[in-house]
């Protein structure tokens, strides 16, 4: 289970926060077009950080057990929301896997298989429960 994370307003703009894990602190915020600070990440962008983190950890750790030369993996995510013909929106994650690497076709093919197992990929095809409750 992952730690607990702490989200809590602070000075800086509109909507910025602190986000404390207990071992690293970060700050979220909206940019300046929402009328805040731009002082870190938007949620979503965090959203795409984790799901990227995520793949790239993935991947280093199958071709490592695979002994596969990868040199170098980056991974590219953008968000977005997609009207479908019923009227519903769903978001769409666009993810781009750049490995530096002379892997086959085959192996190649393989990885992208790998990105699609990565425990954010997981959580965010499938339905999840949100509890939430006044502390």
């Amino acid at each position: 289970m992952a730690q607990p994370v702490t989200v809590t307003e602070r000075p800086g703009g509109k909507y910025t926060l602190d986000v404390e894990n207990g071992r690293h602190k970060l700050y979220a915020d909206e940019p300046l077009s929402y009328g805040s600070a731009d002082l870190g990440p938007s949620p979503f962008e965090y959203l795409c950080a984790s799901l990227g983190s995520c793949t790239a950890i993935t991947l280093r750790m199958y071709s490592g057990r695979k002994k596969w030369d990868v040199e170098n993996i980056a991974v590219t995510v953008t968000h977005s929301l997609r009207k479908l013909s019923d009227g519903e929106s769903k978001n769409v994650f666009k993810r781009v896997v750049y490995l530096k690497t002379d892997l086959t076709t085959e192996q190649r093919a393989r990885l992208i298989e790998i990105a699609d197992k990565c425990p954010v990929h997981k959580m965010l095809e499938h339905g999840n429960i949100i509890e939430t409750s006044l502390g």
